[in-house]
């Protein structure tokens, strides 16, 4: 338990107090339309679908309040610069800024399907639109338990004719789109189908905002002489005749959502300016590499540009698409004098930039980009630690690149900062031809620790898990030879993947006392495991070895 609480402690704590703010709002409002005396006749007409209907919406106002903020990369990237003087723990909150999201966007989805739970909402908003006549009818329309049936509306005419009805109808439609187009497989297959369907946010806030505008939540107002309940409920037929009995008046509540929401629209508006100012500065072109396994290198440089290791960019292509933009890691360190991101084949707008770039006539200028960023991540924090594990597959490799070029720029400068003592990498790659454009930056770290008498500063792996009979065969003939027939290294490539017990059992005993940050860009799956390793491996003596994870978020 100890070992969970090091790396998930903090995190539960504020998923635990978020779960309780939305606990408390149900209940509170719950019992507030269900028990409040203003709402009496209100239930006798609606009976509990009031209470089930308000106490979702203050729920939704909530949640939707937050679900910006973690899509805000701006104010996180701020509020990451802030908390440097504060704990890693807190820092890497602000990597789970997704799968918080993912959360609230969870609950919104559960709270909308509790408002129209079995039609409650639009009996809700029909029988509670009738109560706009309440004072303008004669004294029978005021008999409660035959008001309805003394008004035409039906609730499909309300539905099409109402402010509330439309903007229902518009909200539901545009959540149903946003999340049923968020799922993994249309994320992953269609990225452009989840890019322009998420921008319907803009429909769904806009009809969220006018949503109460109708005030078609009517309360029962305070009169002179008042209203007695109790006593007029039962004789309708003296309602406006006796003293005890005045005519009952009722007024829509003030809308409150847009004051939830206000504050978090207007930070996203100054988001999506500030983006678009980054995107009119001019980007001109350093370099453009082909490397193999169809990996496309953009050196880029942009005046007044600075980044740290491993942060990223978003990337947008104008001759491709106008809107689409996509994150890249930097794979350049802050110390040249050029950014650079390495982009892999792997969807329709990655293949006709590739194709664009290859069909460049020689010595030509790439086509126009536009640049976001940069944009902070867990590997920001790799030198905090004193030691560190980086976990790279396939293309994910792109960040530690840029840390490991940052490491050599350190050793040639003998920068004094560097706390970190030693570094372990490991990288795992489906095909041979993916190690090349790597291995030369390897080749010179090798070099460099080795001339420093710092071999054992930097330790690193190399797991070809895409490999055949050949291959071993093909490894056992040269198995001899000084350096690897794959890369060129010392070090050899290994042949599967990496057992990571015996992987973190070796780091531990080799940093017996050593706070270790593991940084993973790779698949979920691999995640989980990392993450569980984390835990098992950690010791809760804080003179012992502690993992702490990180991932690779955009």
């Amino acid at each position: 338990m100890g070992n969970w609480i090091i790396n998930h402690g903090l995190s539960a704590f504020i998923v635990v107090v978020w779960m309780g703010i939305n606990i408390f709002l149900f209940v509170h409002f719950y019992l507030f339309y269900d028990q409040g005396p203003q709402f009496e006749y209100t239930r006798e007409l609606l009976g509990s679908a009031l209470p089930w209907a308000r106490a979702p919406a203050a729920v939704l106002n909530f949640n939707c309040m937050l679900i910006l903020l973690p899509v805000c990369r701006n104010l996180l990237s701020l509020l990451r610069g802030s908390f440097m003087c504060c704990g890693r723990t807190m820092r890497k909150q602000l990597d789970k800024n997704l799968t918080f999201h993912k959360l609230v966007a969870y609950m919104i989805a559960l709270m909308t399907v509790c408002f129209n739970k079995k039609a409650s909402h639009v009996q809700y908003l029909f029988r509670t639109f009738t109560l706009a006549f309440f004072s303008c009818c004669d004294a029978i329309g005021y008999k409660i338990k035959h008001f309805i049936l003394v008004n035409n509306t039906t609730p499909t005419i309300f539905v099409f004719t109402t402010i509330a009805g439309l903007t229902g109808v518009v909200i539901t439609l545009a959540l149903i789109l946003i999340i049923t187009s968020s799922m993994e497989v249309i994320r992953r297959s269609y990225f452009e189908v989840f890019w322009y369907t998420h921008h319907l946010f803009i429909i769904f806030f806009a009809g969220l905002v006018f949503h109460g505008a109708g005030r078609i939540v009517r309360s029962q107002q305070v009169t002179d002489p008042p209203h007695n309940n109790s006593f007029c409920d039962e004789q309708p037929e003296n309602w406006g005749k006796i003293p005890e009995c005045p005519i009952p008046q009722f007024a829509g509540g003030f809308p409150q959502t847009w004051m939830w929401v206000i504050g978090p629209m207007i930070i996203y508006l100054c988001e999506r300016l500030l983006r678009f100012i980054r995107y009119m500065q001019p980007v001109s072109y350093r370099k453009i590499v082909i490397r193999p396994s169809k990996v496309l290198e953009l050196q880029l440089v942009k005046p007044g540009f600075k980044m740290e290791v491993g942060q990223y960019v978003f990337l947008n292509c104008p001759a491709i698409s106008q809107l689409e933009w996509h994150p890249f890691t930097m794979t350049s360190a802050p110390e040249e004098d050029f950014f650079s991101v390495h982009i892999r084949s792997v969807g329709d707008w990655t293949e006709k930039l590739i194709s664009m770039v290859e069909n460049l006539p020689e010595g030509g200028q790439g086509p126009k980009m536009g640049v976001d960023g940069p944009f902070g991540t867990a590997s920001e924090d790799v030198f905090d630690y004193e030691v560190s594990m980086l976990v790279g597959c396939g293309i994910g490799v792109t960040p530690f690149a840029s840390i490991l070029k940052s490491i050599w720029y350190k050793f040639k400068d003998s920068d004094p900062k560097l706390r970190t003592k030693r570094i372990y990498f490991y990288w795992l790659c489906r095909e041979t031809h993916a190690f090349e454009w790597f291995a030369d930056l390897l080749q010179v770290l090798e070099r460099e620790m080795e001339e420093r008498g710092l071999k054992d500063f930097l330790t690193y792996k190399l797991y070809l898990t895409g490999w055949d009979q050949s291959h071993a065969d093909h490894a056992m003939v040269h198995f001899d030879k000084d350096t690897d027939i794959i890369t060129g290294l010392k070090q050899k490539t290994h042949y599967g993947r990496p057992n990571w017990d015996r992987e973190f059992e070796q780091v531990r005993q080799e940093n017996p006392s050593s706070v270790v940050g593991t940084f993973l860009c790779g698949p979920q799956a691999l995640a989980k495991d990392l993450e569980k390793k984390c835990v098992k491996y950690s010791d809760v003596d804080p003179r012992r070895t502690k993992f702490y994870f990180n991932k690779e978020n955009f």
